[in-house]
């Protein structure tokens, strides 16, 4: 969505002053020279600077023939002038490029715990992909024109601008949003905007990556909550699957939906009825409540299944293996 959000019709104002002067000096000058009621010095000027080609509404006198003379060399070049332009905003698609940019900020508008991906690259294409998949509402953020042809051919939403800029995060809905997931392609940029993120919502979870390895600790100095080396990343997957392939492949099942059965995480928010209770109290070990993994403070302290006295604090995060109606009665048990 571009930050122009301009009416194509207003291009239309200079040539609508042109035709309205053009036809308000000659409904005047009719009236003046020729003394003709104002309904003919009107239908005189139209069928003038129109050519349209009809005879005379009233014989003219040598100062009205004058006076025709230079109406049709000032008003038909503001007809064409205006008619030029009326057919340019009518032809190119303004309007229905402006229709769409509108639904779009409505859509935008509309965001409520979504998340904010930054940069539609390799990475970000299958970022947003994961999210489509796993139903997150998502708003991509970028500035490359090519990359932005591409946004609008898909349909997705989007935001044209830098990612670093505070407006166009806030045009994003950055205090509304969930997580904010950064990963462009320069770890400049991605320090900026991980501190552009973190200044303007204190309490969002922001993603990052990190192209080199010295960049990890400056974005989480600039305020990441993790930050993702790719290269690292992928060596210690390869590893694994080396090394213990069929753990791999049950945890991959677990987290892309190969089964019935998935792992999740819930988020204790400060507003969280289950802060300051303790497991037990919450009913998370009842019948019909997902099986509790782990529980991870907020300073990362971490609880492998974590005791019944354990009591939640804002900030903590449950992990529970279930399946889909469990995990949905445990995050309702904390929420």
């Amino acid at each position: 969505m571009s930050s122009d959000g301009r009416h194509p019709l207003l291009a239309l104002r200079w040539p609508a002053l042109v035709l309205a002067t053009a036809l308000l000096y000659g409904t005047l000058g009719y009236w003046l020279i020729e003394g003709w009621p104002p309904l003919d010095d009107l239908f005189m000027t139209v069928i003038t600077i129109t050519t349209v080609g009809y005879d005379v509404v009233h014989p003219l006198s040598v100062a009205g023939e004058v006076f025709t003379l230079t109406l049709i060399l000032g008003g038909v070049g503001g007809m064409v002038y205006a008619l030029g332009a009326c057919i340019e905003v009518l032809t190119t698609g303004q309007l229905g490029r402006y229709r769409s940019r509108r639904i779009m900020e409505k859509r935008i508008r509309s965001l409520r715990d979504h998340f904010i991906v930054c940069g539609y690259g390799r990475m970000g294409s299958q970022v947003i992909r994961e999210l489509e998949r796993e139903g997150a509402t998502h708003i991509v953020v970028d500035h490359v024109p090519e990359t932005i042809a591409r946004l609008r051919r898909e349909g997705r939403p989007f935001i044209e601008g830098d990612a670093a800029s505070e407006a166009v995060l806030r045009q994003a809905g950055i205090e509304r949003a969930r997580g904010l997931i950064s990963t462009v392609d320069s770890d400049e940029r991605g320090v900026y905007i991980v501190l552009a993120a973190r200044a303007l919502n204190p309490r969002l979870y922001v993603l990052a990556r990190a192209g080199q390895p010295e960049s990890v600790r400056r974005m989480q100095l600039a305020g990441a909550d993790r930050v993702v080396s790719p290269y690292r990343m992928a060596g210690r997957q390869m590893a694994m699957m080396a090394l213990h392939p069929a753990l791999v492949e049950v945890v991959e099942t677990l987290q892309h939906g190969g089964s019935e059965v998935a792992v999740e995480e819930v988020l204790v928010d400060d507003g969280c009825t289950a802060v300051g209770r303790t497991l037990a109290e919450c009913g998370l070990f009842s019948p019909g409540q997902a099986q509790l993994l782990a529980l991870r403070r907020r300073d990362g302290t971490l609880h492998v299944n974590p005791a019944h006295d354990l009591r939640l604090e804002a900030g903590d995060l449950v992990v529970a293996l279930g399946s889909r109606e469990q995990l949905e009665a445990t995050a309702a048990s904390i929420q």
